[in-house]
């Protein structure tokens, strides 16, 4: 009875926090950042308007061209894609990759391998990054977890008719293993953050044409996300575990 309920409680917590994993590998907003650089074409506003007093022979409008109102250029990325898109300068930027607040056209490029397109031309590139090396661990490591987390599961799933304790135990091991290395992806992203000259990252090529432009950069929903999940799928790991030694010793 106490190992069917602890086996409830690991599958709950378990379930919840690789469903983080994946959610986090899923979606594109590891990092979120905004600047007033511009560089992905200004928009223009051209009104036209009727002369109020009416000229003989003629019908011609008079065309006014407002100045365009001054705006943001968004960045988010993940693992699969990198996205630029113009916003609204009002909204913080943490809120304006919401799914209901973005525009229907962006600018993408494949997250997995960025900043590697960089680098063609000449070599090395006068914008490459030396510390993309930091993307490449990156990716390895959040290819691993998720593996890691989605095998846990799958022998986990079927530990449960056989109540088998090494399938229990492989699956909580590998449950934490999971969680050991989305905690050192997490950690390594928190240096990439903090210690590259993610300014630079950012604005590539465009940061030679406004040296000046200010930049904001956040971690994401999908970082947050993460997070979270690493205790949930540490504490479902060490209690599938526990439960494998418990029933290894009583059979």
């Amino acid at each position: 009875m106490k190992t069917g309920v602890a086996a409830l409680v690991g599958g709950l917590l378990g379930g919840l926090g690789v469903l983080c994993f994946l959610v986090s590998f899923g979606t594109d907003y590891w990092l979120l950042a905004s600047d007033n650089c511009g560089g992905l074409g200004q928009l223009e506003t051209t009104l036209h308007t009727v002369s109020a007093k009416e000229q003989a022979n003629s019908t011609e409008g008079v065309e006014v061209t407002a100045p365009s109102l001054p705006s943001l250029t968004l960045h988010h990325e993940g693992f699969f894609w990198r996205c630029l898109f113009q916003s609204d300068p009002s909204l913080h930027v943490v809120w304006a990759v919401l799914f209901t607040n973005q525009p229907r056209s962006k600018t993408c490029v494949h997250g997995y391998l960025f900043p590697l397109p960089v680098a063609i031309g000449p070599v090395p590139h006068p914008i490459y990054d030396a510390t993309a090396v930091f993307r490449g661990f990156w990716t390895m490591l959040i290819i691993l977890a998720i593996a890691a987390s989605v095998t846990g599961g799958f022998l986990l799933v079927c530990a449960v008719p056989f109540v088998s304790h090494k399938l229990y135990k492989a699956g909580g091991a590998f449950f934490i293993t999971a969680a050991c290395l989305f905690l050192v992806l997490v950690g390594l992203f928190i240096l990439w953050k903090e210690l590259v000259d993610v300014r630079r990252y950012i604005l590539q090529e465009r940061g030679e044409a406004c040296p000046d432009a200010h930049l904001e950069a956040h971690y994401g929903w999908s970082f947050m996300v993460a997070v979270a999940g690493i205790p949930l799928v540490i504490l479902s790991g060490l209690l599938f575990f526990c439960i494998g030694k418990h029933i290894q010793k009583h059979t």
